[in-house]
This record gives structure tokens, sequence and C-alpha cells, in this order.
């Protein structure tokens, strides 16, 4: 007998067995028993279960499955006969022990006796069966009563064959009641599923701790192990689940059948399979399969993967095919639907998909499973109609048998596929308990012997040719077809720049792609009351300013009335003191002035005050009502900016909140930024993953968080490595509010170090032990918070393996140090990390995170010898997006990043100087017709334009002169839209600074230069000869002098850089269209 989790062992070593168990099932037991007596238990007076003695092989057995379920132990050689009135047991003394307990618990669920008949140790027990089989007659109130028995069940043991030739008299008419024990078993209560869950989970992390790690060692190590041994070594780590980092008892574990390993085109995949003594074959184009079962407390799991080496793209569509089938299969595991429907919906896959495989798919989609690993009658093959119900567990099996491959090698020219998982049905969809991950860029492995010195970024595989694919690696030992890394980069550069020209015209031919300026709609000054009627207003006694602070009104005496003003229309207020008298000057928002929103028709018949000052001999009173407005000026306008703010928010689902039956994923003490508001003691909080979200929170009620799965657009994981954080990064697709923050990017961290101030000025040696320690101390804590992080990392990718996750590709990245760069994305240096799918900085705020497939080109500008530092401008796809700016980026590094980007399929070009971005996106928006003919991308390829520059400075040696009819502004715009990203931060944020508190309004003057500036912009030319020539002398003093008469320059224009400086210059380019579109052949540096 063995304990399943169900039977408790008691003191002394004695068991016992769970009564409410047995209470519940057993009124199942008869209930079912009863309601579906013709259908399933053949019109059945008794059922007769009789146990076989126990072997040492592994069997499953319907008998021993009973005895488990109802009893919590498997009893062999036992027998027992349910009758409506009575149970009858047939069996030794020390199990009639124990069995004796159930005796009141039996009367009270189904009121039926426990009767027992104790066989002595010597004794047959062929006159107890006599009493057994007299008793069923009593009962039935028949001579010959039908009792019901499984047939196939061949009886082993004296015991058992007296029982069976008992039976085969003529005194009972037996039947089979297998189909009524199948039915019985296939839904699982809740205490069978956990049973289920914790097989699995120890199934899966056998596969991804051990299984997978191994396999890829020996591959790499290039050893010689044989299957059987692998079988061995992962039976070991199953038996023993600490191994594979799971706690689990050991002694409730065991294994559902012996690990399968297949590779070498000797494949298996019938259940019944076993593994070879071959040598794990693994070759390019090969293919291994790995297959594991456990079972925890009798219930089984099971999980099979396939790898493939070198995959021939036959091998790939294959098995692309075979794991849509699968998910296909997963789906249609629906209550109510027919178990027909699974099998159906993995072959309609292969008809859509590869019709050429369906010939090899295996004949079933899997089984139930649950006590026993093949549960009979509840096969997934296309004539099973039964229909699936909640509760019900199986192994969703598929597998292409015996494919014929491109190759001729004798151990890779047939190969097979085999994917497997245990799911449980809920009530709506399917939950799949083995999280081990399936998806090709997980399972193809691409081995290159000649690169192992450098490492390398795992490249995005490219489906190959057969020949390609077959002959890949001797064409790289080949020293005749050798080929520089520069080479082969700049080969693939040029097929990527033909690729990224013809998507970029096939995108502008749609319409592009735009936004808008993100500004939200400011409220108009007819919005704005602070009082409905006259009568609201107060009245003070004296004639003085007064702020009201509940209206959000300023009261001010203008003769001899107060009139109040919405403390929304004061631009600015200020006060000077001269001697004895101070001066008040409040400044109004009036039509005209920048970001006015009320230049509408309603205010065109309305009088503006745009200014007004008062004197006052209070200097303390004058300095009071200053700060009185300014301080609710400041309160209103914070309110009113995280109003429009929220105002533009996209409605988020609601959390649902994991229940107390599921454990929760759960980090405690995390800090956030951006940090909540509010002028109290910051405090750390608890972040928690729930059904379709995270939460954070603290103590206090108003300080929460919720992130929905679905608005997550990448996940980082970021370890404490040289940094002093560890931190979980989410960029979301759309602005969420953190306290009054308006974010898209939100961290959470934990501070790995504690920051240590040494008392006293002496300095500590190095070998001091108290300085060791203290940095043993700082150690052991950052590993500690990293593995716990880790952790939690892989419990949220597990769960969002799930299938109703499937559609948000969701999964943490994590930054790839060894590819990372210094530079300047904002206004301090920061260490830059390339990811998988993003280029990230997290560490220094604001947040940099940009996504690689929104990326249109990199051009690497200042690139040139004896340059220390070069930047990078990255352009997005949607032209109306700002370019990127990365600046100050160390010259060493400029290999490390073209080798990156040109592994990541990322388009990159160089130049020697930096480009004004706005106005060459400004063009190609406006005619992108003329920008696809002209080549695309193609004029920031510094080599081709410095050959054809050379071959038409042999043609013409004229120079350039200055057109009159160039626009002036020219050289302002270039230099303030080409002055650096830093420079640029610092300009906004002297124009934010409007709302200041030494903010001041603008003069007649001020907004007189303004409307000049922006007749300018619209193509007027009314500027002077001398301020043309001011502004030529102040542009060419940056770029240095135009080229002069046969020089040898182009004759064709150039648009000249905003930024930087070469000894090489280029003159401007041609404005002189009306269109002001790219000239017939453009070339930009």
């Amino acid at each position: 007998m063995t304990d399943n989790g169900k039977a408790k062992s008691g003191s002394g070593g004695a068991y016992t067995i769970n009564l409410d168990n047995f209470s519940k099932r057993l009124k199942v037991f008869y209930d079912h028993w009863n309601g579906n007596k013709s259908d399933l238990w053949g019109s059945s007076d008794a059922i007769a279960i009789a146990t076989p003695p126990p072997s040492d092989d592994l069997r499953y057995l319907k008998s021993s499955a009973l005895n488990v379920w109802l009893l919590g132990y498997e009893f062999p050689e036992t027998i027992i006969v349910f009758i409506q009135k009575q149970i009858h047991f047939l069996c030794s003394q020390k199990k009639a022990n124990l069995i004796g307990t159930l005796k009141k618990a039996a009367n009270e669920a189904v009121g039926a006796d426990i009767v027992l008949h104790v066989k002595g140790k010597n004794g047959d027990g062929i006159d107890l069966m006599d009493n057994i089989l007299r008793a069923v007659s009593a009962q039935s109130k028949s001579d010959t009563p039908v009792v019901g028995h499984i047939p196939k069940e061949a009886p082993e043991g004296k015991l058992l064959e007296a029982w069976a030739e008992k039976l085969s008299g003529e005194s009972v008419q037996l039947t089979d009641v297998t189909n009524g024990f199948s039915e019985l078993f296939a839904v699982k209560d809740a205490t069978e599923i956990i049973c289920v869950k914790k097989a699995a989970y120890l199934t899966s992390s056998v596969m991804k701790n051990f299984v997978v790690p191994t396999m890829e060692k020996v591959i790499d190590e290039e050893k010689k192990v044989s299957h059987s041994s692998l079988m061995d070594d992962t039976e070991k780590i199953i038996l023993d689940p600490l191994k594979a980092k799971v706690k689990l008892k050991a002694e409730n574990i065991d294994i559902c059948y012996p690990p399968v390993f297949q590779s070498g085109g000797k494949f298996d995949l019938r259940p019944g399979a076993s593994s070879n003594d071959d040598y794990l074959y693994y070759d390019p184009t090969s293919v291994i399969i790995c297959a594991i079962g456990a079972r925890y407390s009798n219930y089984c799991s099971n999980v099979a993967r396939t790898f493939l080496i070198d995959a021939t793209p036959t091998q790939s569509k294959a098995y692309e095919t075979l794991l849509k089938a699968q998910e296909a299969a997963l789906a249609a595991c629906k209550p109510g639907n027919q178990m027909c429907m699974v099998y159906q919906a993995a072959v309609a896959v292969f008809e859509n998909n590869a019709p050429e495989f369906l010939s090899n798919l295996t004949k079933s989609a899997g089984t139930g499973m649950g006590l026993e690993f093949r549960e009979s009658g509840l096969n997934l093959n296309p004539k099973n109609d039964r229909l699936i119900k909640e509760g019900m567990i199986f192994n969703i099996c598929l597998g292409l048998n015996n494919v014929q491959a491109e190759t001729n090698n004798e151990k890779t020219k047939q190969f097979s596929l085999l994917l497997a998982d245990t799911a449980l049905v809920t009530d709506k969809t399917v939950e799949i308990l083995t999280n081990c991950s399936k998806a090709v860029k997980d399972v193809a492995y691409s081995f290159n012997e000649d690169e192992e010195e450098v490492p390398k970024p795992k490249r995005p595989k490219v489906e190959m040719s057969g020949l390609e694919a077959v002959h890949s690696k001797a064409t790289l030992r080949s020293d005749n077809q050798e080929m520089s890394k520069e080479e082969q980069r700049r080969q693939h550069q040029a097929e990527l720049a033909r690729q990224k020209n013809e998507e970029t015209a096939r995108r502008l031919a749609g319409g592009g792609s735009g936004s808008g300026d993100g500004r939200g709609p400011a409220r108009a000054s007819n919005e704005l009351v602070a009082y409905k009627n006259v009568n609201d207003v107060p009245s003070p006694r004296e004639l003085v300013i007064h702020v009201d602070q509940r209206n959000e009104a300023v009261l001010l005496p203008i003769y001899g009335s107060m009139v109040p003003f919405h403390v929304s229309t004061v631009k600015s207020v200020t006060s000077h003191q001269d001697n004895r008298t101070c001066t008040i000057r409040i400044f109004f928002n009036v039509p005209g002035m920048p970001f006015s929103n009320d230049n509408n028709l309603k205010s065109q018949g309305a009088i503006f005050l745009k200014e007004i000052t008062f004197r006052s001999k209070d200097p303390r009173h004058s300095s009071e009502v200053v700060q009185q407005i300014k301080t609710l000026r400041r309160q209103v306008a914070s309110r009113e900016s995280e109003r429009a703010e929220r105002a533009t928010l996209v409605t988020q689902e609601k959390l649902q909140l994991a229940t107390n039956k599921t454990k929760q994923m759960r980090l405690n003490d995390l800090w956030i930024r951006p940090p909540f508001g509010g002028r109290g003691r910051k405090l750390s909080g608890t972040f928690e993953a729930h059904v379709n979200g995270f939460r954070y929170s603290t103590s206090r009620a108003d300080e929460r968080v919720d992130i929905m799965y679905a608005n997550i657009k990448h996940a980082f994981f970021q370890p404490a490595e040289k940094e002093m954080i560890t931190l979980l990064h989410f960029h979301l697709h759309n602005h969420i509010m953190v306290g009054n923050k308006k974010t898209k990017d939100v961290q959470f961290y934990v501070e790995v170090m504690d920051v240590v101030q040494t008392v006293g000025g002496s300095r500590r040696s190095a070998l001091d032990p108290d300085e060791i320690e203290e940095e043993q101390r700082e150690r052991d804590r950052k590993n500690r918070i990293n593995m716990e992080f880790q952790n939690y990392v892989n419990k949220v990718n597990d769960h969002w393996s799930q299938p109703q996750f499937k559609g948000l590709d969701l999964e943490f990245d994590i930054p790839l140090r060894e590819l990372g760069f210094h530079g300047v994305p904002h206004k301090a240096s920061a260490f830059i990390i390339p990811t998988s799918t993003c280029l990230v900085e997290l560490i220094e705020t604001p947040f940099l995170v940009v996504t690689l497939g929104e990326i249109e080109i990199v051009n690497l500008e200042r690139v040139g010898f004896g340059t220390k530092n070069f930047d990078m401008a990255i352009v997005f796809k949607d032209f109306k997006k700002d370019v990127l700016r990365i600046d100050s980026i160390p010259s060493s590094s400029l290999d490390a990043i073209k080798e990156w980007l040109d592994t990541t399929d990322l388009k990159y070009y160089e130049s020697r100087l930096n480009l004004n971005w706005r106005p060459i996106l400004k063009t190609i928006i406006d005619d992108p017709r003329q920008f696809v003919e002209d080549g695309g991308w193609e004029f920031l390829n510094m080599e081709a334009s410095d050959s054809e520059a050379e071959e038409e400075s042999e043609e013409s040696d004229q120079g350039y002169e200055p057109s009159d009819a160039e626009p002036e502004s020219e050289s302002e715009d270039d230099d303030s839209s080409s002055a650096s990203l830093v420079q640029s931060d610092e300009d906004e944020d002297e124009d934010s600074d409007e709302e200041s508190e030494e903010d001041k309004g603008k003069t007649w003057d001020e907004l007189e230069r303004e409307a000049t500036n922006a007749d300018r912009e619209h193509g007027a030319e009314s500027d002077s000869e001398e301020e043309r020539r001011r502004r030529k002398v102040k542009t060419f003093s940056k770029s240095g002098p135009p080229p002069q008469r046969g020089s040898g320059s182009s004759s064709k224009h150039h648009p000249s850089p905003g930024r930087g400086s070469s000894g090489k210059s280029r003159p401007p380019p041609d404005r002189g269209s009306s269109k002001g579109g790219l000239s017939k052949k453009p070339k930009f540096r």
C-alpha cells in the first residue's frame, strides 16, 4: 500500500484513510451507478473488483485506480463487491483492520454496510467467496444476478484465479463495466486536479532544468552519450525532485514510463516506446525527441518536445505546422465539444497549410489521463463522439512519423516529430499544465563551429534553401571562399537597403503614418466661471487685492469696484519694491499669444485686459497677495493638467484578483518610478501578479497602480551587476496615471546595496576582515535579490504562456549587457543596452525604450578618422515622430554597434556630419513619390555619394553661387533644429518656464518679431539685403566658407547639415523650387 496524498500516516507508522474523501467519492460512485445503470454499468446488480498482487512492472489497471480513488491506497490481493445495501471486502487481517474504520462513513454516505471477510494466511478463501455470492443473490432477488466486472484484467495469483472461476459458474451473469469506470474517473475533483498540477509542474521542471541543459551541454561539448544513459539520468532526477528545483516529497513521486530519448533516424511514436543504446545524434539536419512523464500521488502527467539541429526548410515547415495543429487541438478542447473535434481541428491545419504531411500524422490527438496514463474511452480520435466536460484532463499528443527529408544521410533522411502537453479543461477554455516552451526559437538550434571564438548575439533565423542548409559549414570552412566580416556585413546591408526601400515605398504609397501633436484641448475663457451671478461675489471691507481660494478667483479693485478674474486667466504676476512703494504687475492670457485657444468667433467682440499694475505702500500685504495668486494658480494649473491628461487615457479593463486557491506571485518591499506624489514619507510597496494584470500597492490606500497584461508592450528584467538596483520595467501601449503623473514607462526596483558612510577619516585596508565580511554580505544580498526576481520572472513567464495570453506575445526580456555602449540619449551620459527586441536604458531617468520593429533606419553621424566620439540618429517608421539622437558614443564602440545593427537586420548608414532631419523628413512626407524615384534612403550612402561626386567633379568645374531666391531663414532654422538634443531639451525647459514665478508677459516688440518670423516661414521675402548677409555670415562661420568657383565640387545640390563641421564642406541645397521638395537626384550627407 502506498500513500497517495489522501490517506494519511498516523503515529507509529500506522495508516489512516481520509474519511471525507471516502464518503464523498463513495456517494459519487453510487449515484453514477444508479443513474447510468443501463447505459454504462450493464444493468448490473453487483460490481466486483479484484486487485491483483503487486508487480515491479509499470502497469495501469482500473482495479488499482478504483482502490486509490476511493480508499487512497492500492490494496493488492483484495476483492471488493458493491451491492446496493452492502459492500463486501475479502482481504487479509491487516487490511481488514484498516477498512473496518470506514463502516460508519459508508453507512452515512450511501446507507450500505461494510462486511469484512478475512482470509487466513494459509486459506484459499473459497468458502468466503460463496458467502459473498449468496449475499449478492439475496439482495438481487434473482437466481442469476448480473455482476459487473473488468474482463480485460486477467486474474493473477491463486485468490483471484479462484474468484474468476466462481464468477464463471452458472450462478451469475457477467457484464463489462469498464465504460462505467472510465466515465466515473474522467471528471476530476479539486483534490485530483491539484495532484495532476503538481505532477505536471515536476515534469516541465525536469524538462526545463535538466533535460534541455544536459542535451545542450552534450551537443556543445560534442560528447558521446547514449539514449539509455540519458533515460537513466532523467529518471533519477524525477525520483529526486529537489535536483530539478522542485519542493515535493520524494515518496509521493514516481515515473509514468521510462523517459524516452530518440534520434538518428530511429523513431517510435507509440506510447510504449523505449530508449535504445545508440548515441545521441546531433549532426546538422538531425532531430531529437524527448518525452518524460511523472506521477504525483499516482496521478499522471506528460510532456514531449522535439529539438531541431540546423533544420532544413522541410523540417522547419513540418514543425511549425505541427505546432499550429497542436494549438488548434488545444483550442478545440472546450466543454460541450465532441472528442473527435479535437483531432479534426488538427487535421484541418494540415489540410490548409501542409497537406503533404497529412499521411504522416498520428491517428489520434491524445487521450484522457489521470490515475491511468491512457484512460480507456477518452481517446481523441476521429471516431469518438463522447462529450468533453469541465474537469477532464487530457494528454494532447500529436506527431509526424517517418517524414522524408531532402538529405542523403542515412540517419537524417527520415525524421519524426512529437509534441505532447498535459491540459486541463476549465469552464470556458483549456489550461496547459506543462509550461515548457515549444516555440521554434527555443527548440531550433544552429551551431557554427568556426565562430566559437567570437561570441555573437543570436541572429534571427533566416530560412535557407536546402542546398545552402546542407553545405553551410563547408562554405564557412572553405579558404577560397572566405570573406571578411566587413565584406559579409556590407553585402547584407546592401540587401537590407533594397528591402528597406521597397518596404518604405509600400508604406508611403499606403498613406504613411502620422500622429498629432499630443496636446490636449485647453479650456476656453468662456468655460472659466468663478461666480455664477453678481450676488455671489464677496464684498471686501477695503478696496485691496483679494484672493478667493474657495472660488479660485482674484478680485481686483478697478475704478472703485471689485472685479473678479478667474485665476486661470492670469498668465503671471510679479512684484517690485522701490523705496517705500511696492508695485504689483499682473499679466493676463489674451488672444494671439502662444498656446492661446481663444481665437474663435465667440471672442471677436470681447474686450481683453492684457496687463494691470497696482502700487501699494504695504509691502507685506503685497508680497502675501503675490504669493497667494502664484500658489492658487499653480494648484489650479496642476489640477487642470491632470484632468486633461486623464481625459486622454485609454480605458483599461478591470483587474481580476487572484483567488485564495491560486498561489499568488508576489515581490515585497519594492519602490516605484515614477514615484507617487505628495509630501509625505515615501513608502515601499508590494508587487503582485493576478489573473489579467499586475498590482503595486503601498500601505496608503490612495497609492495603488494596476498594469494590465494587455497594456504591456515590453517587459524587462535587469538584474544588478554593476548597478545599485535590480529592476522590473514595463513599457506600455497606452498611458496610465501613477499618482498625478501620466506615463508609459513604469519601473519597480530594489536597492541591492545599502548606502554606507564611513565614520572617521581613516582609510580602511583592503585586507581588513570587517571590510571583507561587509563586501561578502553585499554580494550575498545582491545574489539573493537577483534570484528572487529571477524566480518571480520565471513564474510570470509560465503564467503568460497560457493560451489566453498567446496573442499578447509577452515575455520578460533581459538586456544583453555585453552589447551595451555609452552615450547621451537625453542630458547625461548613460549605459545603453540592446535587448532581443529593444534598445533600452533603464537606470537613469528619463528612461529610454526604443522598439527595434519601429525603426526605419539608423544613421551613424560624425564618423571619421581621428574622432573620439560619434552620434547615432534613429529614424522611425512614423516620419512625423522626431528623430532620436544618441550623442557622444565612443568611437571604440563603432564596430560592435555596426555588428549588432547588422545581426538585427537594421539598415544603417554613415555620415561625416550631423544631418538636420526635420526638413529631410518633411520633404519625404510632402513628396513621397519623388523620394522613392530618387532611390529612397540611398542618398545617405556615403560611399556611393563620394564616388558620384568625384565623377561629376570631372565634368563640371562650376562652383556654387547662392541663389537670391533661397529662403534666408534656413540658416536660423538649421541652427535651431540641428542643435544637440541636450540643447533642445534646455530650450524646451526654458519654454516651459512660462509658468515660473519670474515669468513675464511679452511686449509688443516681441510679438512683432514673432509675427515677422512667422511670415518668413510662410515664404515671405521681405528681408533686407543687410539681414540676409548677416545671416549668411553666421551660417558659414559654423560650417565653413562656401566652395569657390572651379573648386571641383558637385554641381548637384546637397542639403547642408545643420550641425558639426568637416574639412569637406557641402553647399546648401537649392530651395528655389516652389514645392520645396527634393531635387531631381538628392544627396544628403
